[in-house]
């Protein structure tokens, strides 16, 4: 862990830019138990009425990925970087840091709303949310980095029974995402 400790002490140092901290506030903000996310879902499922079902599925991922993260923390139990080195710039529901519950629901949503806006999201979404929990001194890197991967293989599971709606609509003449 103290290899870990220095990368989050380093992170802060090169980062520590008051606009950049205000940043990764707004980015925890956001992903506190996956709302914005599902806030997301839930508009895409208003606006694509077509593919509402599709929006509502992956809405759904993408809340059940937050569950997952939250059951895998309480069964691990890895508390959250405690060092003088480094600077806790934001609040926390729990103590518990290991997966970064933001960096699964990101990755899924990311995963998942990709397939439905026809955009590859992950590159644009995934590293700032990433990058914001070590800003804040919250996670240690391999919390984000397996919070990202748990993240991205839920939200395939979801996307292959999206995938699998979207060519059976294709073979019935309904609209293809």
């Amino acid at each position: 862990m103290a290899a870990e400790i220095t990368v989050l002490s380093r992170v802060q140092r090169a980062l520590g830019h008051r606009l950049v901290v205000a940043s990764a506030r707004g980015l925890s903000w956001f992903g506190e138990h996956s709302a914005g996310w599902l806030a997301v879902g839930l508009a895409g499922a208003a606006v694509d009425r077509a593919r509402r079902r599709d929006w509502l599925v992956a809405t759904a991922g993408v809340a059940g990925s937050h569950a997952v993260a939250i059951v895998v923390k309480r069964v691990v139990r890895r508390q959250r970087p405690d060092d003088e080195s480094v600077a806790v710039l934001a609040g926390t529901p729990s103590r518990l840091s290991f997966p970064s519950a933001h960096a699964v629901s990101t990755a899924a949503a990311a995963v998942l709303f990709s397939r439905l806006t026809g955009r590859r999201l992950e590159p644009v979404l995934v590293p700032p949310m990433l990058l914001s929990r070590l800003v804040l001194g919250v996670h240690y890197p391999t919390d984000v980095a397996a919070g990202a991967a748990l993240g991205a293989v839920l939200g395939g599971l979801v996307r292959r029974q999206l995938d699998g709606g979207f060519v059976g609509r294709e073979l019935d003449g309904g609209a293809a995402g």
